[in-house]
Order: structure tokens, then sequence, then C-alpha cells
């Protein structure tokens, strides 16, 4: 958006709109808003489709169904393109995150004055595709703006706010429209969006306040860029780095020669920070799913006190998210993703004991150990938020200094997280269908021991191919056959 000259003098409040922290917080509250806003609608739209479009109570489930898959689908498609258009407008990634946060007023305006399913679910699609643009757009800004040495805090202090967001926003959904209605729901929503729009639109991107050059303004430093390389610096440092390993052949395919971040989908290791975020999306799914049930089914309880269930889970990815993510920025994406899909594996399997093997306790003491389980489980979830996007930026800036003619000189790290953002809406799908269906067939406990299997098989992934192969891969990270 900004596209000053050397001669121009600089914007008000340069310096903090331009500040590392202000970046990352404005990220964050638009990561919170998209989900704020998701989830605050979500215990609403049984009472809309009711009272307002009139549907039949046994179509509410389905059209509901219907509804959140038209929000996943709008993400999906909307993430890679989000991630093209904003890698092409190479100059300032504000204006597409601001067009975005458009899509998401008028979402909400739809939804606010809708009385017909057709408006409801263009509501949804316009909410979905802004939640895929939010993730694209943000994520990239992330990377510029900490680098790759402090990707992973910053990674996990994005998912903090989104842990809130999805924490508290179904129970304020719920209570504003027991007291105020669908205008206190749909106000506050919207004050909501006007707060992330002036954040957007006050920040200013590090290397559009680099272009001012003035003596009087020095243009603010990304953190960490020029910092000489000490015993000290962090694990992802790559200076110095042989890259030839990164060359990629000239694209002989048209799809491929517009495109050449698909050329990068031939690195194993690639795929797996893919397949790790798939994995991700699709535990988050799995427990939104069949949490609520088995707290209805085997505890009795209503939806305020299933939805405090998700507490536990909630609490330990705002708290130490952020911890993991500085774990990740300082011993690498390898040891922590080995670690957290392994410490996964056994959290899951003992989720069956209280519904299945201490069936004898009194009913407290059940829900107790199972909201302790489930603490222990979030904390598997918080050690693994940040590696895959961690892992596949690194591996786009191998290539992409490896290959600067190739990629146009703009590392396409939007058209990555577009990837990556379309890969999370995907499990995000997958995972409450594959629960639900496996919990039918084959028993809650089961279906998590499906899980730990699927955990299991993702830490052999990571070992094998995150952060630079084993010695016997195919590729490595340097000459000398050292395992980063």
């Amino acid at each position: 958006m900004f596209k000053p000259s050397t001669h121009d003098a600089p914007p008000w409040g340069l310096r903090w709109r331009s500040n590392t922290f202000f970046i990352v917080s404005t990220v964050g509250i638009g990561a919170f808003t998209d989900f704020f806003l998701y989830g605050l609608i979500v215990p609403v739209l049984p009472f809309m489709l009711e009272d307002r479009v009139n549907i039949p109570d046994h179509e509410i489930q389905s059209t509901i169904s219907w509804l959140l898959a038209i929000y996943a689908a709008a993400s999906m498609i909307m993430s890679p393109i989000a991630g093209f258009l904003a890698d092409r407008m190479s100059g300032s990634r504000q204006l597409p995150f601001l067009l975005g946060l458009a899509l998401l007023l008028v979402s909400t305006i739809l939804l606010a004055v809708g009385r017909s399913v057709p408006v409801i679910a263009l509501a949804r699609f316009l909410q979905g595709a802004s939640g895929g643009a939010v993730w694209t757009i943000g994520l990239a800004l992330l990377l510029e703006t900490v680098g790759q040495e402090n990707l992973g805090k910053a990674i996990g202090s994005v998912f903090s706010f989104t842990s809130v967001a999805g924490l508290f926003a179904p129970v304020i959904g719920g209570l504003l429209y027991a007291k105020s209605g669908y205008k206190g729901v749909f106000g506050v929503g919207i004050a909501l969006i006007g707060v992330d729009f002036l954040m957007r639109l006050l920040m200013i991107e590090k290397k559009v306040a680099a272009r001012y050059k003035t003596s009087s303004t020095p243009p603010p430093e990304i953190d960490g860029a020029t910092a000489e390389p000490d015993e000290t610096s962090p694990f992802l440092s790559s200076s110095g780095e042989d890259l030839s390993a990164y060359r990629l052949p000239e694209p002989k395919q048209r799809i491929t020669r517009a495109l050449p971040i698909l050329l990068l989908l031939k690195d194993p290791g690639m795929i797996t920070a893919l397949v790790i975020g798939l994995m991700q999306a699709i535990l988050l799914g799995a427990f939104d799913a069949t949490v609520p049930l088995v707290a209805s089914s085997r505890y009795g309880f209503d939806s305020l006190k299933a939805g405090l269930l998700f507490l536990p889970l909630a609490a330990s990815d705002f708290l130490l998210g952020p911890l993991f993510g500085w774990c990740v920025d300082r011993w690498g994406t390898k040891p922590i993703t080995v670690v957290g899909f392994l410490y996964l594996v056994p959290t899951l399997v003992l989720l069956r004991i209280p519904t299945e093997a201490a069936t004898h306790l009194r009913l407290p003491h059940q829900v107790a150990l199972y909201a302790s389980l489930l603490l222990l489980n979030g904390i598997g979830l918080a050690i693994i938020n940040s590696p895959s996007i961690v892992e596949s930026g690194h591996l786009v800036e191998k290539y992409w200094k490896a290959n600067e003619d190739l990629f146009e000189d703009q590392a396409p790290y939007a058209q990555l997280y577009g990837i990556n953002s379309m890969l999370w809406s995907l499990g995000l799908t997958v995972g409450p269908l594959l629960a639900g269906k496996l919990r039918e067939e084959i028993g809650y406990g089961n279906m998590n021991a499906v899980l730990a299997g699927l955990c299991a098989f993702t830490a052999v992934l990571g070992f094998l191919f995150v952060g630079g192969k084993v010695p016997w891969g195919r590729f490595r990270n340097n000459g000398s056959g050292e395992v980063l």
C-alpha cells in the first residue's frame, strides 16, 4: 500500500508502526478476529436457521454440516489464490491483508441480515475465504518481520491468540444471544473487525519502513538481520551454508514455470512439513468433534459444561505455545517434531481410561481424570504447533537463495503458506469426519489408538526428513554430512 521514494518524509509513528511487536500483534489480532467470529456464530446458527430461516428441526443438523463444509471449502480455495496474489504484490502485503478483512466484514453483515439459506451460505463462504487470506498473508508477514531465527516463537504466540478465541468465542456468543439477541452478537463482531482494521491500516511492514532513507529517521532494522552469528546464534541460522543441493532444474511445464514453488513438492522434507501441519489440524478437528459427544453421552453434560472441557486443551496451547516455539528456534524442528508426536502417542491412548477402564470411579472422578488427560494432550498440541510452518519456511528460504532467478527475486512465502493453509482447512474437515466414523465403528478408545498410530508414523517421518535428513538420506544439509 505504501510506495515511498527516498525523498518522501517518513509517516507519523514510523518507529512504533513498524515495530516487530506491533506487527506480530496485528497478525495475532487478525487471527484472533477470524477464529473469534467463527466461534461466535457457532452457537447462534441453530437458532438462526430455526427462527429466521424457518428450517424444519430434522434438517437443521444437515444444514449446519453443509455450512461448515462451505467454510472449509472456501478457505481451501482462497488460501493458494491469496498466496499467489500476495507474492505478485510484493511491494506490500498490507493491501491484500486489508481486503481479506473486508471479506470478513461483508460476511458478518450478511449473517446479521440474512434470512435465507443461500445468503447465509454466501456469508460462510466469504468468512472462509477471509480466513484463508488472513492465515496465508499473516504467516508470510510474520516470517518477513521476525526472520527464520524467531519464527517459532512468533508462531507460538499467534496460536496463543487463536486458542483464546476458540475457547471463549462460543461461550460469549451464547451469552450475548441469550441477553441481547442477534444485535449483541453481531455488534461485538463488527466492533472487533473495526479494531482489527485500524491495526492493519496503521501497520507498516519492515521492508516498507526500510525505504525511508532520511537522516532523522533511520529505517527500523529487522530483528537479527545485522547480527553477527556466534555460539549463541539460533539453531536455524543458515549463514554460510552450501546451497548447491537446493538448485532446481529449469521448469519445463507451463504450470511449474508460473508456479515454481510446485517444484519444491519433490523434496521429502517439504512434503513431511506439510503433512505435519495436516496431522495437527486432523487432531484438532478430532477433538472438536468427539469431546462434546463424550461429555454429553458419557457424563450427561450440557453444551456449556461440554465447552468447559476444552479449557485444558486451550489453556495448554495458550500458555505453552510460545515456549515450545522458542524451543523450535533454539534446538530446531527435528527434535521438537519427534518429541511432540511421540509424546502424543501415550496421551491419546490413555484417553480410553476414563471412558472405558475407569468406569468404577465416581462420576466426578471420571470427569477430573478425563480433563487431566485432555490437559496432557493439550501440551502435546502445543509442542507440535510451530515445526510445520518453521520447517517449510526454512526450506523455501534455502530454495529461494539457491534459485533467485527462478523465483524472480521474490521468495514465495505467501504461496507456501497458502498451500499450508489449504491443507490446514482440509485437516479440519477430515478430522471430524474421520474421528466420527472411527468412534461409531470401533469405539472412542480405539479411535484414539488409531490417531496415536498416525502420530507415531508422523514422528518417524519427522525423524527421517525434517530439519535435514539423517545421514543415509538422499540429501544432506551440508557437504560434511552433518545432520542439522
